[in-house]
């Protein structure tokens, strides 16, 4: 098995490119046994971290487990497309995904592999009759009659259906066709299949390099799918953090090539004229040029509704909003916390402590989830999200959190210390 690559083709859905949530997927049939090796994903209140795990699934058994859809889709199946997850197959994926003959259609359809996969799916089923191949929409096409034709919203519910995986073009080859990415970005595997020769491809009889593995998009933990790993570090000047964050003005990034007496993990911020240093005192962000008597004035002026000091807005803007907070929330939702930690010590520093406001927060909620995550995988909470007695969980928005529940209040810690937490 390739666990990125059944991680890059697995479902997912808009408009995070996050993985479809509560499916159970089979990958292969054990006929002689009677068993399906399965690959599941948590339902959306505890898809924190975006894992997925296996099982094996008796069609005979009476235990479903805390899944909530544990007997496999029939729509979303892989047990027919290997060579989107087992490595010695991957060299197929040229030719069942037909790249020869495949031009660009409306709507990303793999309409010309239609027919061709509609048989493979009848010689599995041992049987005949018409697919039906859902479009998206409600809309459904039926095939093996005369001429394919438009089918009712119901379908069959004992017809076959047209895997998913076969439905769509492969992104990777529409990646490819229309010029956006190169081969070396893709995964060795897919490169060396769809690729053959090219710069940065693997032979196929040959292991793949690790500077090769290092390029997939799609390895990164998932980070790569949902447009995560968008290399946000790029911007990771000393002065570019401060200024940036605050809004305190773009001139503090551009004096940073001047500041001759600036130490490693200062900042510059552009404060009334002149150029300020923000630095590290006990974890926090300080003001490194206004007194501790002037720092209280500007407080007590800034609680009564007046202009706030550049340099403070710059340091309320590291926690309350800062620049980097959305590169940050992309690689939590993808799963990504190593990296997301990354990011937030590459612009505060090692030693810094996370301040308070939506920084924090996400790191908080990133951690409650993964909790979540794992109190669902042993049967502690199942079924819907409220139902149990100690656990509440509201309403669910955007990356399957409550955004309406106030998070509780955590201390500081220092980033460097905040990197076991989410294990």
């Amino acid at each position: 098995m390739a666990p990125e690559l059944l991680r890059w083709h697995l479902p997912r859905v808009a408009p995070d490119g996050l993985l479809r949530p509560g499916l159970t997927m089979t990958l292969a049939r054990y006929p002689g046994a009677a068993v399906h090796l399965v690959a599941r994903t948590a339902p959306g209140w505890a898809a924190g971290g975006q894992r997925i795990s296996l099982a094996l699934w008796e069609p005979r058994s009476r235990d479903p487990g805390p899944h909530p859809r544990a007997r496999p889709d029939r729509r979303f199946r892989l047990d027919l497309h290997p060579h989107l997850w087992a490595a010695d197959q991957a060299a197929e994926l040229r030719e069942r995904c037909g790249s020869d003959s495949w031009q660009p259609a409306p709507e990303g359809y793999a309409a010309h592999r239609w027919e061709a996969e509609a048989a493979i799916l009848r010689a599995a089923e041992g049987r005949d009759g018409a697919v039906t191949v859902r479009l998206g929409g409600g809309r459904r096409l039926v095939l093996g009659e005369d001429r394919p034709r438009r089918a009712d919203r119901g379908g069959d519910p004992a017809g076959m259906v047209l895997p998913w995986a076969a439905t769509w073009v492969l992104p990777d080859l529409e990646l490819l066709h229309a010029g956006l990415i190169t081969p070396d970005r893709l995964h060795p595997l897919v490169a060396a299949a769809l690729a053959p020769g090219r710069s940065g491809a693997p032979s196929r009889s040959g292991a793949p390099s690790p500077a090769g593995a290092g390029a997939t998009g799609a390895g990164a933990g998932g980070a790569g799918a949902g447009g995560a790993g968008a290399g946000g570090a790029g911007a990771g000047g000393a002065g570019a953090g401060g200024a940036g964050a605050g809004g305190a003005g773009a001139g503090g990034a551009g004096a940073g090539g001047a500041g001759a007496g600036v130490r490693d993990g200062e900042r510059l911020v552009e404060c009334r004229g002149e150029v300020h240093r923000l630095g590290l005192v006990d974890g926090a962000l300080r003001p490194l040029d206004h007194g501790e008597e002037e720092l209280r004035r500007e407080e007590i002026l800034r609680r009564l509704g007046g202009p706030q000091l550049p340099c403070l807005a710059a340091i309320t803007g590291q926690g309350r909003r800062p620049a980097f907070l959305d590169e940050v929330r992309n690689r939590l939702d993808h799963g990504d916390h190593d990296g997301a930690l990354a990011v937030a010590e590459e612009h505060l520093g090692p030693e810094a402590r996370l301040p308070e406001g939506e920084l924090r927060d996400e790191f908080a909620a990133a951690v409650e989830e993964r909790v979540r995550h794992g109190m669902f995988r042993a049967g502690v909470l199942s079924g819907e999200p409220g139902l149990s007695g100690k656990v509440k969980l509201g309403r669910l928005g955007r990356r399957g959190r409550d955004h309406r529940t106030k998070r509780r209040a955590r201390p500081f810690q220092p980033i460097k210390s905040i990197k076991g937490d989410h294990s």
